[in-house]
């Protein structure tokens, strides 16, 4: 099955083409063709993703990198038509009202493109930034209506999951491994922490997730305290690597808490930490003597600076405490549904820290439950994985969707 997918939840425009096959015991997934573009650099100066602005990127870039995954799969076919007719150019005006870029862009670019031998259009429609996930909800029913390519939806968290399984990457081709059930997913990303737990493909039933702040908005609001670059994440990451190499087996001298870690429940929560980090600067500014002894400042009226050796030591000491909560959970849930696959996804699992510490976790503890962790390159949002989320939800026929029930659900959950 050939499978255009479309990703548009937040800050990365991405197309992708796969062509997915079936065997006994694996999935083949053939990359065909692959474009994305980032907008970190115009969201840096706001210190997260400002969602007007990317809902317009996504219209400016839509057609450009389709074009580009159709060019790189060898299906970018011209075509004699030099324009719409009137007919076909008023269904796209208001099938797009809301973005008219998108809308004057598909009108000089497509009508010269052949209709390519796609079985199926695969499109997010959430979780996500709504207007950001409008516009590839709407660029999807135009490629609908110009090509006559059935449209389905594809949940953005299910692709995490699904990314996580892809293995041995080679010239683009991966492999997924069918997984012993009952399977568990820690997906860790901006905007989510949840574990999910899958009896059966497809079934997915939601045991725990934050009650206040994703695992990775504590990294981006942490970092932000600390002055760091955005996206906070991987500055966060590298601060504190640089701290291990230096003080490897040292005790924090800015000890924080481990929100909920003893709890019974497999929630978590992350507001508190970040809390506590704040709580922390704001000592060590008053008096960096008392910062990590649990004694109030004797000198108000003294400011001090936070040094890079600070800053490392906090950066060490937040990763490692939410470092530690997501994998006693997580560890705590293996052993009560008796885990044969864990899974971990999302654009959190790239750092380092935590990657290491499921991995030599789950080799100590639990060397017969099979671990999947993704390819650095497959943690961001990216369309492979909405291409692969769409196939299963398919279930390998081309699907029915009513393209009216196709609908933007910035909350869609599992």
């Amino acid at each position: 099955m050939k499978i255009l997918a479309i990703e548009t939840s937040c800050d990365e425009t991405a197309i992708a083409i796969l062509d997915i096959k079936e065997t006994k015991t694996e999935t083949k997934v053939s990359v065909l063709g692959n474009a994305l573009i980032s907008q970190i650099k115009i969201h840096e100066q706001y210190g997260g993703v400002y969602p007007a602005l990317a809902k317009r990127e996504h219209s400016k870039n839509l057609v450009p990198i389709l074009k580009t995954a159709l060019k790189e799969s060898g299906l970018l076919k011209n075509e004699k038509t030099k324009t719409f007719s009137t007919k076909d150019t008023n269904k796209l005006k208001t099938l797009l009202s809301h973005e008219p870029e998108l809308f004057e862009l598909i009108c000089e670019e497509l009508p010269n493109i052949k209709t390519p031998k796609i079985d199926l259009i695969v499109v997010t429609n959430g979780p996500g930034l709504e207007p950001a996930l409008w516009v590839g909800i709407n660029f999807a029913k135009a490629l609908n209506f110009l090509w006559g390519i059935p449209v389905i939806p594809a949940n953005h968290m299910e692709g995490h999951l699904l990314a996580s399984l892809l293995k041995g990457v080679k010239n683009g081709n991966f492999t997924l491994k069918k997984p012993l059930f009952p399977m568990l997913s820690l997906l860790i990303s901006g905007g989510h922490t949840e574990l999910v737990l899958a009896k059966k493909w497809g079934v997915y039933k939601l045991i725990g997730q934050t009650r206040d702040d994703a695992v990775g908005e504590a990294f981006d609001k942490v970092a932000r305290m600390l002055s760091l670059p955005y996206p906070g994440g991987p500055e966060i990451s590298r601060l504190a690597e640089k701290y291990r190499e230096k003080h490897l087996g040292e005790k924090s001298l800015y000890p924080l808490p481990r929100p909920m870690l003893h709890s019974k429940d497999f929630d978590f929560s992350f507001a508190g930490l970040k809390t506590a980090v704040l709580y922390t600067l704001k000592k060590i500014s008053l008096n960096p003597a008392s910062a990590g002894s649990g004694e109030h400042p004797s000198k108000p009226d003294v400011l001090a600076k936070i040094t890079a050796n600070i800053k490392e030591s906090i950066a060490c000491e937040f990763e490692d405490s939410a470092t530690e909560v997501l994998l006693s959970k997580s560890e705590r849930a293996v052993k009560k549904y008796k885990i044969k696959t864990f899974s971990l996804g999302g654009g959190v699992s790239a750092n380092k820290h935590i990657r290491r510490s499921f991995e030599k976790s789950f080799a100590d503890n639990f060397p017969e439950t099979k671990l999947f962790i993704p390819s650095q390159t497959l943690t961001t949002d990216n369309a492979i994985m909405i291409g692969l989320a769409g196939y299963f939800k398919s279930d390998k026929k081309v699907a029915r969707t009513s393209l009216s029930r196709i609908r933007a659900m910035g909350n869609l959950s599992f």
